[in-house]
């Protein structure tokens, strides 16, 4: 069956449910587990995160004046701690200047937000998509390693690395905020169930489909 988009989200939707992404209790968890998934896997992620709500309850104030080696401590089980815990206190430091007010910043930067998100030490593009859906709530296509395995089985071809699938995929107009974060919570389940290995994709509700995004 040929999909679009929407289509496409839709069986997934329709076969999976509400995917609870991203599952955390605050933004600021999900900024948090956003940097600390870089380069690792949730086992090793979520331990960090657990570390950041013991200590400082995600209050911005809290991981703001966190010193370098608390933070490299906290981040450590997530490896790569010394390029996170920099990331951690570049980003809370950049959002303290607008006093944690998501919406004002994205209103501030408006389509120049995710270039500003870009100049963040540690914040690179699958990053900064992530920020602009599930904080900032600007509906944008997560074209992170499961998309990308996904929209491949589905017959798009070329897509070596973020941005050669981010440069072809844009979410329809009428996509809601909801839906941009299901969405992206649907591919990746879907991920951890049919791409390990990934040839159980041929025993999904998504095989023999063809996706078209043109």
């Amino acid at each position: 069956m040929k999909l679009t988009i929407t289509d496409l989200y839709s069986k997934m939707h329709q076969h999976r449910g509400d995917s609870g992404w991203w599952p955390a209790d605050s933004k600021e968890e999900i900024i948090i587990g956003a940097i600390m998934i870089q380069n690792t896997n949730w086992r090793n992620a979520d331990r960090a995160v657990a570390g950041f709500r013991k200590q400082t309850g995600f209050v911005p104030d809290e991981i703001c004046h966190l010193t370098d080696k608390e933070l490299q401590d906290l981040v450590r089980p997530a490896g790569f701690y010394k390029n996170k815990s920099r990331a951690v206190k570049t980003v809370f430091t950049w959002l303290a200047q607008y006093d944690y007010n998501y919406q004002a910043i994205a209103r501030s930067f408006g389509p120049g937000l995710r270039t500003e998100l870009l100049k963040l030490h540690g914040i690179g593009n699958e990053t900064a998509d992530v920020l602009l859906t599930y904080i900032f709530e600007i509906p944008t296509f997560i074209s992170d390693k499961y998309a990308r395995i996904l929209f491949t089985e589905l017959g798009v071809t070329g897509l070596t690395d973020y941005q050669s699938l981010a440069r072809q995929v844009r979410l329809p107009e009428d996509f809601t905020i909801k839906e941009a974060q299901d969405f992206h919570g649907l591919i990746d389940e879907f991920g951890k169930i049919y791409f390990h290995p990934r040839t159980k994709f041929v025993q999904s509700f998504l095989a023999g489909d063809e996706l078209i995004i043109n």
